[in-house]
């Protein structure tokens, strides 16, 4: 299939396409025209993609896990590097909640403070 019915199939636009492509998470022909042509396994392939996406994982994290990747859920393989890479990513979220917590009182304390001066 071209771009065009791989992006009408998946709904991910034509442009994300070739960017997935470029970060090596997608591998299309090429035919005698030159013009890309996805395979019907291209399909899940960019299912997978979106929903590693939408957990969180950059599509260097998501190359590096696509050997351990199957099915439409996706399923990850216990392979070491998939426990290790979501152990990490995991550690990582929970570092950006603790400085997001952080942040969110200092700014409650500016905004007592400043409603305190406002109201004196």
């Amino acid at each position: 299939m071209l771009i065009g019915e791989l992006s009408r199939r998946t709904g991910v636009n034509p442009h994300q396409l070739r960017y997935y492509e470029a970060q090596g998470l997608l591998e299309p022909d090429r035919g005698d025209n030159g013009y890309r042509e996805y395979g019907h396994d291209a399909v899940l392939t960019v299912a997978q993609i979106r929903k590693l996406l939408d957990a969180g994982l950059s599509t260097q994290e998501i190359g590096y896990l696509q050997p351990c990747v199957t099915g439409a859920a996706p399923d990850l393989k216990p392979c070491p590097e998939t426990l290790e890479l979501l152990r990490a990513r995991i550690a990582g979220l929970g570092e950006q909640i603790d400085t997001l917590v952080q942040s969110r009182q200092t700014l409650l304390e500016y905004l007592a403070a400043t409603e305190r001066r406002m109201a004196g």
